[in-house]
């Protein structure tokens, strides 16, 4: 089964991945159209489990239907043999697949690259992990935070002396889900011209680093200390004032602007004999200290109307209600709506990419546990009575409700 519409449509992927950076790329995959087959334990998948944020669903909690709209749930337990070579015969004629086990764990169960691709050269294999696939870290978990640490990014903001801040959102596993959905679809352009499969590795530390392209160029080329200040400054590579600043009713974001502009918007005289080239580094604490002093005078609005006057760049900070109500973000359609089973009215971030023929749509929402095991079995030959039989065993799950 097919979508027929998506860029993707005729393309079918095994997602056997867990938690949020490969069914956040598997998703992606089944945005554009692709059959994504989600290929979990009968007990269900392991974010099934767990709520991000603490919210909870009626039948499916919010953290899986975030990241598992457009894919069919097959429900089967590859520890079972005959469950796992159900899952051979899938890879016969699946074009992806796509796990992020930790290292060791796709060749004990016997659905490593070597296995399958023995099975169907032409498979595309994504394998995920979070330091690599081998070395000193291989048996580390692969966390988003822990991740975040150890990428070096987090001491390029905020004060010195001072903890640093995390990113707002679950940066390391979203930048590695791209990353894999970017390997999938150039491994996929390689077998058109070639009509070979291949292994495509990604993993978090190398996602993260290589997301730094500038930043650590800045250090190793260039040898410039990764030093922050004593200000909150946004980062240790872009000089003064950049960062957030407080007004009479909120924040604003201010970013490098001129300074001699700059003074004169807000009435600090000692900006207007200063050199952008040189005192902006050499001087970055006062005149983040004194930007902050004279923004905490006024409202947002009033400084966002005269900064944007002098084309000095600037915004606001936003919080989620500000951004789920912007006209911008309403102009872009950036969040899709849809009626989902057992969820309801759904507004999720929808797709970012947009395509003049074949758009990205929602096909279906995120399914419940074994939803689509009859169907997917069926389609791969197998009969009723066969597929009762394997319930009844344990080998595969199939719900019956939705």
């Amino acid at each position: 089964m097919t979508n027929g519409k998506g860029i993707l449509s005729g393309y079918r992927v095994l997602d056997c991945s867990i938690a949020m950076a490969g069914p956040f790329a598997a998703q992606r995959l089944g945005d554009l159209g692709a059959d994504v087959v989600k290929v979990e334990p009968v007990t269900g998948e392991w974010q099934r489990h767990v709520s991000a944020g603490g919210a909870r669903g009626n039948k499916i909690n919010v953290s899986f239907l975030s990241l598992n709209r457009n894919k069919r749930s097959l429900a089967v337990d590859l520890k079972n043999p005959e469950g796992k070579a159900l899952l051979m015969e899938l890879v016969k004629t699946a074009d992806v697949f796509l796990q992020n086990y930790r290292p060791g764990v796709a060749k004990r169960l016997g659905v490593d690259y070597e296995t399958l691709s023995a099975i169907n050269p032409r498979l595309v294999y994504v394998s995920m992990s979070g330091y690599g696939e081998d070395g000193p870290y291989v048996d580390r978990p692969g966390q988003d935070l822990v991740l975040q640490g150890l990428s070096g990014a987090m001491l390029s903001a905020g004060r010195a002396g001072e903890p640093p801040t995390a990113a707002g959102q679950y940066l390391v596993d979203a930048v590695t889900a791209y990353t894999a959905f970017e390997g999938a679809l150039a491994a996929l352009l390689h077998r058109e011209r070639t009509g070979e499969g291949q292994l495509v590795q990604v993993n978090m530390l190398d996602a993260i680093t290589t997301l730094q392209m500038q930043e650590l160029s800045v250090f190793t080329v260039a040898g410039k200390p990764q030093q922050r200040s004593a200000e909150p400054h946004a980062h240790v590579y872009i000089r003064s004032p950049y960062g957030a600043f407080a007004t009479t009713d909120g924040y604003i974001i201010v970013a490098f602007p001129s300074l001699k502009t700059l003074g004169t918007v807000i009435g600090e005289e000692s900006f207007l004999t200063m050199n952008d080239e040189t005192d902006t580094w050499t001087r970055r604490d006062e005149i983040f200290a004194k930007t902050r002093e004279k923004l905490k005078t006024k409202s947002s609005a009033e400084w966002l109307e005269a900064l944007r006057a002098a084309d000095i760049w600037c915004g606001p900070v936003y919080g989620y209600a500000d951004l789920v109500a912007d006209p911008q973000i309403a102009h872009n359609g950036t969040f899709v709506e849809y009626d989902h089973p057992t969820e309801g009215h759904v507004k999720v971030p929808g797709f970012p990419i947009k395509f003049s023929k074949t758009p990205s749509d929602v096909w279906r929402g995120a399914p419940l546990v074994g939803e689509h095991t009859r169907e997917v079995l069926k389609e791969a030959g197998l009969g009723d009575d066969a597929i009762d039989a394997l319930i009844a065993k344990g080998a595969v799950a199939a719900t019956t409700e939705a």
